[in-house]
């Protein structure tokens, strides 16, 4: 086809790829991680508090006062490529780059911070992207994650004039791809130690349960996943949730708890955290460090932490699988 004279320059249709993930501050230094932060917390579908009397609360004590309790839990975990989650993230994105080949353009993209949403977008529709696939990397849907990806995504369109095709990878809890790639990688970090722990528990991140009332699938989900791996495993597998922030009341029975439980009991233990996509501090900080060091204060026996799927070959054919059944017609 003969391109008019003067007509600009127009890129070869393409098919992109969002990784999507939570997010990170710049630096583990308190400024950084006010200002990741005050973005986080100030999401209406993360705090559901009304602004009027939440703000105040926010930019008055939190925002004061843990920025700097946080920086110094993301400097024990920080790297030389940066936060664990932003690193991990994007050798994610690298590997499924090379595995998908002329198949589709990767990009990755934090939900709060960066790099942000919206200029992913932009940068794979300059590619010549006019069909993407948003990939949240939640396996468990909730609104507090999941949703605030495809909120990003639509407030990004609104600002462009041409927009392109989406659609947006749905949660995996109970896929047998997920399953499969837990179960070898679990059974990898099983077969690593040099004990036989009594209790398999499987950290989830926490949510308030009124969120459960209100119809969030999250717990139910985070249950099913434990139900199906402890099927494919043949052993059981308990459950508990993390990161309880406020006063609240938070899905129930609590990581924290349920450890200083067992560790009274003299048990030995693996933790392990099929929620998270990606080792973070909620995973390398929270659960191996202060995990093990509250677990061992009263009396618990061995301890283990088994990372999360990562870029490693389990979790990397697991995405690359989802990935293209849901690229599957536009090629």
């Amino acid at each position: 086809m003969t391109i008019p004279a003067g007509h600009p320059q127009i890129a070869v249709p393409q098919v992109g790829v969002l990784l999507a993930n939570l997010g990170t501050p710049d630096a583990p230094d308190a400024p950084s991680v006010r200002k990741y932060l005050a973005e986080f917390l100030s999401d209406r579908r993360v705090v559901e508090i009304p602004q009027i009397l939440w703000q105040p609360i926010l930019r008055g004590i939190i925002l004061t006062t843990r920025p700097k309790k946080s920086a110094h839990a993301y400097s024990q975990v920080w790297t030389d490529e940066g936060s664990p989650l932003a690193a991990i993230t994007r050798a994610q994105g690298k590997a499924l780059q090379a595995t998908l080949g002329d198949t589709a353009q990767v990009a990755y993209a934090m939900r709060y911070g960066e790099p942000a949403i919206g200029p992913a977008i932009d940068a794979l529709m300059a590619a010549g992207c006019r069909r993407i696939l948003v990939a949240p990397l939640y396996p468990q849907y909730c609104a507090a994650t999941t949703a605030t990806v495809v909120d990003a995504v639509g407030a990004h369109l609104k600002t462009l004039r041409w927009q392109p095709a989406l659609r947006f990878l749905p949660p995996y809890h109970d896929d047998a791809a997920y399953l499969d790639a837990l179960k070898i990688s679990v059974e990898a970090g099983l077969a690593a130690l040099d004990f036989v722990p009594d209790v398999l528990l499987a950290s989830f991140h926490g949510m308030p349960e009124r969120t459960l009332h209100l119809g969030d699938p999250y717990h139910c989900q985070c249950r099913k996943t434990a139900r199906l791996l402890s099927d494919a495993l043949g052993r059981p597998v308990e459950v508990a949730f993390q990161s309880r922030f406020g006063r609240a009341k938070w899905l129930e029975p609590a990581t924290d708890t349920t450890l200083a439980r067992l560790g009274a009991e003299g048990r030995s233990v693996a933790i392990f955290a099929p929620g998270f996509a990606a080792d973070c501090l909620e995973t390398l900080e929270e659960l191996a460090i202060r995990g093990k060091e509250q677990f061992k204060s009263v009396g618990g026996r061995q301890f283990a932490y088994i990372p999360c799927l990562n870029d490693n070959v389990p979790g990397m054919a697991m995405l690359e699988t989802l990935v293209r059944r849901e690229l599957a017609g536009w090629h």
